[in-house]
């Protein structure tokens, strides 16, 4: 049993009772039963399906973003903002899926080869709570269109997210079983990752959790792919125009109290903008103001959990013992469940956990360097390598800088963000395997040789 407060008043709003072996057989078994019809069906009234939710995503965009609000503590309108874009994976992949997962013919000595992809049959998405419904639906759009059906074990928080999304394809009209919701534990999810219905595994979350999933599906010899943590570099090149880095670095830090994984965390400055980028991001962060995520006028939300608020605490107290310097906010407040200002710490660097960890809230880290080959060598001195940004006039430059990063996706002159139509992905310890495009929709079938002589 969890009980879920909000994350801005601390008042528990919801108590979630865990399923019991019972109920979990019973969802496993539908799955399986559900699994060679909706495969059978044909993308065509696979996309028809997707539609329809998509439909009904936009509809309830303002009742669903409330959900969220009251449950991970985000503000109305980047709610709203998510249910549109969830929405709009469902779309694109009704439009596409057909033509990403298209036969490839192969000139071989048969009459004829090529590979064909086929749907690998039950699949757990194990979903973090920062986006609890574009997470889910970037994954869920397209391994349904590819013909699989899916279960879903979302962050302990999040639980009438969860329970919305089903009821949202319930109401589509999708065939019971296509799509369920698991109310599990960790030791739950084990036992499931390894039951035999369950063919491959994706999970968005932290290192750990990418670890002990990744180990247990290994153990039973099933796929998974993982999307875990990131501490992105923002580089600002001498060059750049820095009123437009600026707005990009502080939406990108700020926005969603600064919990997401493809976030700027470092931002990493040349010595001819350092100063007026620095100063342009503090003037930026004393805009947010914190606030009830329902009020219109807040500009930062409260982080998801008190806990979390004082991991964040914890890290910046230690950068700033370590001589971090606070240029505003940089402590808790006090008067809230789960609230944080936005907060720049200039003058980091190694040894501080501002440097080397990830920084799940609204704290920025300014890192000054002496020259690019310097930003390129502090960019890459992390475990993390999920994305990047650089920003400098001289587009060709940039694109260079970009290029030598060691990260899962580079943008110049752009904050990093996901597109259902661009692979999204990491390396190093950010995890592997690609959700969106079509890389994403390919992790999620057999590709399967057919030779005919």
């Amino acid at each position: 049993m969890d009980a879920i407060p909000n994350p801005f008043s601390g008042q528990v709003e919801h108590v979630q009772d865990l399923h019991d072996a019972a109920a979990i057989e019973q969802r496993l078994a539908a799955a399986q039963r559900a699994f060679a019809a909706w495969a059978a069906a044909g993308f065509a009234a696979r996309a028809a399906s997707l539609r329809r939710v998509a439909g009904l995503l936009r509809e309830q965009a303002p009742a669903l973003a409330a959900l969220m609000r009251q449950e991970m503590g985000k503000l109305q309108r980047e709610g709203e903002a998510e249910i549109n874009k969830a929405a709009g994976v469902c779309e694109y992949y009704a439009e596409h899926a057909q033509a990403l997962l298209a036969d490839v013919p192969i000139a071989t000595e048969a009459r004829r080869s090529h590979v064909r992809h086929e749907p690998l049959g039950c699949l757990l998405a194990v979903m973090p709570w920062n986006f609890p419904f574009w997470q889910v639906f970037r994954f869920l759009a397209p391994a349904l269109m590819a013909g699989n059906v899916a279960l879903l074990k979302h962050a302990s928080n999040v639980p009438r997210c969860a329970d919305a999304i089903a009821g949202l394809l319930a109401e589509a009209g999708l065939p019971a079983g296509v799509f369920d919701v698991l109310h599990i534990d960790n030791e739950q999810a084990a036992t499931v990752v390894a039951d035999p219905r369950i063919a491959s595994v994706s999970l968005t979350g932290s290192e750990r959790a990418g670890s002990a999933v990744a180990a247990n599906a290994g153990k039973h010899l099933k796929k998974c792919v993982l999307e875990l943590g990131g501490s992105d570099a923002f580089i600002v090149l001498a060059d750049a125009d820095v009123e437009a880095a600026v707005k990009a670095a502080a939406a990108s830090r700020f926005d969603n109290a600064g919990q997401t994984c493809i976030a700027a965390k470092r931002f990493i400055v040349l010595p001819d903008v350092a100063d007026a980028f620095v100063q342009g991001l503090v003037q930026a962060a004393a805009q947010r103001v914190y606030g009830d995520p329902a009020d219109p006028q807040t500009r930062l939300a409260p982080m998801a959990r008190a806990d979390l608020r004082q991991e964040l605490d914890k890290q910046v107290r230690q950068s700033v013992a370590a001589g971090a310097q606070v240029l505003i906010g940089g402590a808790p407040l006090d008067a809230t469940h789960a609230g944080y200002p936005a907060t720049v710490l200039d003058q980091v660097g190694p040894g501080m956990p501002a440097y080397s960890e990830e920084l799940f809230g609204p704290v920025a880290a300014i890192i000054r360097v002496a020259d690019v080959q310097a930003a390129i060598d502090v960019a890459n001195d992390t475990d993390f390598g999920l994305g990047g940004s650089v920003w400098g006039a001289d587009v060709a430059a940039a694109e260079a800088v970009a290029n030598a990063l060691q990260c899962g996706a580079a943008f110049v002159n752009a904050p990093v963000r996901s597109d259902a139509r661009l692979p999204f992905g990491g390396c190093k310890r950010s995890g592997y395997g690609r959700e969106l495009g079509q890389a994403g929709i390919l992790e999620l079938v057999n590709a399967k040789t057919v030779y005919v002589a």
